[in-house]
């Protein structure tokens, strides 16, 4: 299985399954010096680990990260750094009835086609558990990227939308309620409504959105590995992810260029934003702000209709514990993919100019 690499410079490779004995992650290229508080490492795995309110999967994962290599008295040493998560509360038996059916829209059929072999606790390697790795090394670059300030929050659950997201100032309260929404009212709102998709048996979609403020003018290439199309990359390569639009996105379309055009202040700043902070595939200095769409979470605790592997009808029902939305548990890992590409692109950047 090829492309568990992310970056060209600053790079994570990650390994492991959902019910195997560990996942965890190697980091390449991460300077020397660069001090890491592994606290806030920990804090960004807590915000992403299941059974951490009523509205996620009540799987109880501690999800302690234990660092083997590349840290040293709090400092990087400049080289890889290894760690790993151990697995504590798999339940496999969870997943003996999809041994040989396929589940909707899960990665069950392409999986057994492509390889011809496929572990179907869980998902293997296709679960969403695969990025707690993602959220040790995001961390990591976060802690890099300093002054760089990456957050992300809840801004739709289902038909429940934020108005105007990208021109949150204000992010105190996004931690303070277990939606992860920056606006109180609406988390309440969006905490009903899941509890009540999850009594349903159903589940419900969503879209997380993420700034990135004190972004430095300059990362990014202009042609094919430009800023907004890695970062497209990166989001749609999280489990579940359906979309990306960085700055005015598809209202953009419905403008006229008279609109649409960030005229400059003196200083290099702009007026407007609807760029989102990155022009011809560069940052501009401006926040860059962008949403990711999360479809809703393929296993149902109702009856569908599926095949197995000889092809045959059959009648599936969903088992285990699931999220009924999973966005809440989302919003660490798109920070965490928005720094890790930042934080390549940064480093990049030192070969732009003598």
């Amino acid at each position: 299985m090829a492309g568990n690499t992310f970056g060209k410079i600053f790079t994570l490779t990650t390994y492991g399954e959902s019910h195997g004995p560990a996942l965890g992650g190697v980091i390449d290229g991460c300077p020397a010096g660069v001090s890491i508080d592994l606290n806030k490492v920990q804090n960004d795995l807590n915000r992403r680990k299941p059974g951490q309110s009523a509205i996620v999967t009540q799987r109880k994962e501690p999800d302690t990260v234990e660092i083997y290599s590349g840290i040293f008295e709090g400092k990087t040493t400049g080289t890889p750094i290894g760690f790993t998560i151990h697995n504590t509360n798999q339940k496999s038996k969870d997943y003996t009835h999809i041994k040989d059916s396929y589940r909707p829209s899960h990665a069950d059929y392409v999986y057994d086609q492509k390889y011809g072999f496929r572990d179907y606790r869980g998902g293997g390697r296709s679960s969403a558990r695969e990025t707690a790795a993602r959220v040790v090394a995001g961390s990591i670059a976060k802690q890099f990227l300093a002054p760089v300030q990456i957050q992300a929050f809840v801004s739709a659950v289902g038909d429940l939308k934020m108005d105007n997201p990208q021109l949150l100032t204000d992010f105190s309260h996004i931690e303070e309620n277990i939606v992860r929404c920056a606006d109180p009212k609406m988390a309440a709102a969006m905490e009903t409504y899941i509890k009540q998709v999850r009594k349903d048996g159903d589940t419900v979609g969503g879209v997380v959105t993420c700034v990135a403020r004190n972004v430095p003018v300059g990362l990014g290439e202009p042609v094919f590995d430009k800023l907004h199309a890695t970062l497209g990359q990166a989001m749609l390569s999280i489990n579940a992810v359906k979309g990306f639009e960085y700055g005015s996105g598809f209202a953009g379309a419905a403008l006229r260029g008279s609109a649409h055009n960030d005229l400059y202040n003196e200083d290099g700043t702009t007026k407007t934003n609807n760029s989102g902070g990155i022009q011809g595939g560069i940052s501009n200095g401006m926040d860059i702000y962008f949403n990711v769409a999360f479809k809703p979470v393929a296993t149902i605790m109702q009856a569908q209709e599926t095949i197995d592997k000889k092809g045959d009808a059959v009648i599936m029902e969903g088992k285990g514990r699931h999220d009924p939305c999973v966005v809440p548990r989302a919003v660490p890992i798109v920070e965490a993919m928005c720094a890790l590409v930042l934080a390549d692109f940064a480093l990049r950047n030192n070969n732009a100019k003598i």
